[in-house]
């Protein structure tokens, strides 16, 4: 035999792992079979499977089902795993049986393998799985992962990004620019409310994560293996989920129905729509960005991002908006990341979803790309971005959009050709329209201020 390995067994038999794995059989044969990918499970999943399985083993002693030796040695070994700790443990592939049941023994034969050094000997099925089956645990896991995800990532960076933002706009609340409807030149508008509409579409984000959390924080621990409860005591679920809130500060609760619970994934869709529909807005903010950025010379130029590296490998000097643009990459991945949870939601058939694995990785994914953007926005972009006023000021000036508010005095048509002429002869608009209007220098000044228009007088 090879000293590197040691013989495991489970209820198939005996497989060949290796000598300092913690893991046992059922983790190895999982390794050895699902091999399209060495992608494993998000650290975040694991964190919140360990958080269920200590919360688990706390309520079975209390129950008088295990015994307390038995019970710590489980709830020292999932702390260890919350903690990030053994990281290289659970090797188990994203794309492995449906349910998840690989990554639920892998776990219950990690905390095996803690205990067994803490002198204490526990089976990964009676003991560490308890009152559970994978088919409850690992659902639970996912709402409860994604639930920490947007809780404590998500909200907390959607927040810094609006309050940069606001922060931003109070600085240049003075600065008049051109607004652009259809990339054309339309009405001043204050620089403040471009920034200020950019952080209401993330208030609104928040809302909906807000409206989103109730659900998503139902846990269906408890049904065990198809929703009924089979070796489940009664007062598990209620107690269990007790110890959860109190572990992680959410307001989790029990599903009201299990069988729901195990087989639908449609709180997991919404919640990854969410996710878009934030990314969305970032795009929104990273693609205004760009274009306002644009230039120096042939561009807009209406603001300079921050330099931060060199933008080309051949022409010298010049620098790319690379924050904006690696925002819009995740957020394309957050896209295709939605399309997959949408797709593993349709693989609920009877009393079971089976690609619950796969959808855990996809939402939790989006979870990392979304709050990581947002920050990086904020700090790299946003916090440091510079407005050039002069530019504005200029383009503001021979804006022949101006004319719009001459259209109660003279008429539309009027106003028009004296647009038409201002940009033909590129002057100002005051200076075609006191040669072309009866109105008065210091009524046309009234009208055609920029800044009045910019607050809609």
């Amino acid at each position: 035999m090879d000293r590197g390995f040691r013989t495991a067994k489970d209820s198939m038999g005996e497989v060949q792992v290796p000598q300092g794995a913690l893991y046992g059989a059922q983790t190895q044969r999982a390794v050895d079979n699902f091999t399209p990918s060495d992608l494993t499970m998000p650290e975040a999943f694991i964190r919140a499977l360990a958080m269920i399985k200590k919360a688990a083993a706390q309520t079975n002693v209390e129950l008088g089902l295990l015994n307390e030796e038995q019970g710590e040695a489980i709830a020292v070994a999932a702390q260890e795993i919350i903690d990030g700790k053994h990281a290289g443990q659970f090797p188990v592939s994203v794309f492995q049986t449906g349910s998840g049941t690989s990554t639920n023994m892998n776990v219950n034969e990690v905390i095996v393998g803690l205990a067994a050094r803490q002198g204490v000997e526990l089976s990964a099925n009676d003991h560490v799985n308890m009152g559970q089956s994978s088919n409850d645990v690992i659902p639970s896991t996912l709402h409860l992962a994604a639930s920490l995800g947007i809780k404590r990532q998500v909200i907390p960076a959607l927040n810094h990004l609006a309050g940069t933002i606001r922060r931003r706009a109070l600085e240049y609340g003075h600065v008049i620019k051109t607004g652009r409807t259809h990339l054309m030149d339309a009405l001043p508008i204050r620089l403040a409310a471009e920034f200020e509409a950019w952080a209401a579409g993330l208030d609104e984000c928040l809302e909906r994560f807000v409206d989103l959390l109730p659900r998503l924080q139902r846990l269906t621990l408890g049904g065990t293996a198809v929703g009924s409860g089979v070796n489940c005591h009664p007062d598990f679920p209620g107690r269990a989920v007790r110890r959860i809130r109190g572990m992680t500060g959410l307001e989790c609760t029990v599903s009201a129905n299990f069988y729901k619970g195990l087989s639908s994934l449609d709180t997991v869709v919404e919640a990854s729509g969410q996710l878009r529909a934030a990314a969305v807005v970032l795009i929104k903010i990273s693609n205004d960005l760009r274009w306002m950025n644009s230039g120096p010379g042939a561009g807009l130029g209406e603001i300079a991002l921050p330099a931060l590296q060199p933008g080309s490998s051949i022409m010298p000097a010049k620098v790319n908006p690379v924050i904006p643009e690696a925002v819009l990459m995740a957020c394309a991945q957050i896209m295709g990341n939605d399309q997959v949870v949408a797709l593993a939601a349709q693989g609920g058939s009877f009393q079971l979803n089976t690609m619950l694995p796969v959808a855990a990785h996809n939402i939790l994914q989006a979870v990392e790309l979304l709050s990581g953007s947002a920050r990086n926005l904020a700090d790299k972009a946003m916090a440091g971005l510079t407005v050039n006023g002069e530019v504005c000021g200029r383009f503001v000036s021979r804006n022949p959009i101006l004319v719009t508010a001459l259209n109660a005095k003279i008429g539309y048509l009027a106003a028009a050709e004296i647009a038409k002429r201002a940009m033909a002869e590129n002057r100002p608009v005051l200076e075609v329209a006191l040669e072309d209007t009866d109105l008065s220098r210091q009524e046309l000044e009234e009208l055609l201020d920029p800044a009045r228009l910019a607050d809609g007088g």
